[in-house]
């Protein structure tokens, strides 16, 4: 219980800063409901993986809060059901649950137990000064009614009860495991760097802090260390790129209002379309994907638990490529460009972009690893890119996101599609420049890369 209670200080801390940080952003954006716009379908897991993502809308932690807890939680959720049904009927390899359930245990009733054993706890430990009781309370009460539900239309019989202890023992299994993960923080450090040297990371205007920092001693669910295929760094100040990469975000990246942009609309509707969580924007693309592919249960549990741990390692890994680094953000150089050494730099010391900086450094980009990643996942476990898809938005203007009648949906037809435009969204939106973006898609391809090739393995037959 120690544990729970240092990270509930901390998270108290850090959630209420980092929502803070995007709490302003572009004043036509409106968080949707926790309504899901996914097709109709899909199995028990795409089930749960689309009541995790509203417990997460609930909540708080989600469209817009911070994505870090959201996506342990996402992953530690996915792995107890995989686990939990490969103990049923061992088709793949289980992670942290390595047991044989009771013949003829329910699939769906044990899928329902290791979800909500994972996360009534996870979103009940959420500290009450940062998530108010309210909410938690009816996130909990959301996933108790789905769980309910769910055994509700299983028939009272032994195989239910075998299914839900099987899920039980799953969900206590990873729970155990990331007990003493590293996710205790701090997750705050107020003290901003005083006059840093130009290039070198200054906290973002109007949030004294740098958010999340200690997320770099997370204990990894699939890499080595966060250390495992770090870039190389990024562009010196005086280089040829780096003043290109400058112009574009500059020019691209202002708030359209007191700062001139260049934007057109649609790439104002990509800066949007894209800001929200990746872990529940990938999450509900897979959910769409799974419906068109007709996967069956295992292989469902088997993807989203890929996914969400490569989600979840961008995030470790991403951190721990900031820390190292520390290279300042499109904001604090286009402001103090006569600092840089670069004649072909202009200063604007009223540069605003489109979105308020979140409070962490640009190298490199975590929304881009998150992209590389995700779309790497699904490229990699349905053994091509070009499958098609369309998904919709839950911070695009009122009217048009994923909870309102008629929202709006883009198209692509590669998952590679959508991660490059992902990542370019961030430069549309001004909070990194081109070096980051590249290279975060790329690191995060790699790191989706050997989550499938390492983990949650076809079993070998006996």
């Amino acid at each position: 219980m120690a544990h729970l209670n240092v990270l509930a200080a901390n998270l108290f801390l850090a959630a209420s800063l980092f929502a803070a940080a995007f709490a302003t952003a572009p004043a036509a954006v409106a968080q949707a409901p926790a309504r899901s716009a996914a097709p109709p379908g899909g199995d028990a897991v795409i089930a749960w993986n689309r009541t995790a993502s509203m417990a997460a809308t609930q909540v708080g932690l989600a469209p817009l809060g911070p994505p870090f807890p959201e996506s342990r939680m996402y992953a530690m959720m996915h792995i107890a059901i995989h686990d939990a049904l490969n103990a049923i009927d061992r088709r793949y390899l289980p992670y942290s649950f390595d047991r044989r359930a009771e013949r003829g245990a329910s699939p769906e009733a044990a899928v329902a137990a290791a979800a909500r054993d994972v996360l009534v706890p996870l979103l009940g430990q959420l500290p009450r000064q940062a998530f108010p009781q309210a909410r938690i309370d009816a996130s909990v009460a959301g996933v108790e009614a789905a769980y309910r539900a769910a055994l509700d239309a299983i028939p009272d019989a032994p195989a239910r009860a075998q299914g839900v202890a099987v899920g039980q023992e799953a969900a206590a299994a990873i729970l155990a495991l990331r007990a003493s993960d590293g996710a205790v923080g701090p997750f705050i450090n107020t003290n901003c760097p005083q006059n840093p040297a130009p290039g070198r990371f200054q906290c973002v205007p109007g949030l004294p802090f740098i958010a999340f920092q200690g997320w770099a001693k997370v204990t990894p669910f699939v890499l080595q260390d966060s250390e495992q295929f770090r870039p190389g760094p990024p562009h010196a100040l005086t280089a040829r790129a780096y003043t290109a990469d400058f112009h574009e975000v500059k020019s691209l990246g202002g708030n359209g209002d007191s700062t001139p942009s260049g934007r057109s609309p649609d790439q104002t509707e990509i800066a949007l379309f894209w800001l929200e969580s990746s872990p529940l924007k990938w999450s509900r693309i897979a959910r769409a994907v799974s419906v068109t592919t007709g996967l069956d249960l295992w292989q469902n549990a088997r993807l989203f638990g890929l996914l969400n741990m490569a989600l979840a390692d961008g995030y470790i890994a991403m951190t721990a490529t900031k820390n190292h680094y520390d290279y300042w953000r499109p904001v604090t150089a286009i402001r103090a460009a006569d600092t840089d050494g670069n004649p072909e730099t202009t200063a604007n010391p009223a540069w605003t972009p489109l979105g308020e900086t979140p409070p962490t450094s640009d190298y490199a980009s975590g929304h881009a690893i998150e992209g590389g990643a995700g779309a790497e996942v699904l490229k990699q476990f349905f053994g091509t890119d070009r499958i098609g898809f369309r998904d919709c938005g839950t911070t695009l203007p009122a009217g048009s996101t994923c909870g309102d009648p008629s929202p709006v949906f883009r198209s692509y037809a590669t998952f590679s599609q959508a991660a490059d435009e992902n990542a370019y969204s961030r430069i549309l939106i001004g909070f990194h420049f081109r070096k980051s973006i590249e290279e975060g898609t790329e690191y995060g391809r790699r790191i989706g890369e050997r989550a499938v090739a390492r983990f949650l393995q076809p079993a070998t037959a006996n």
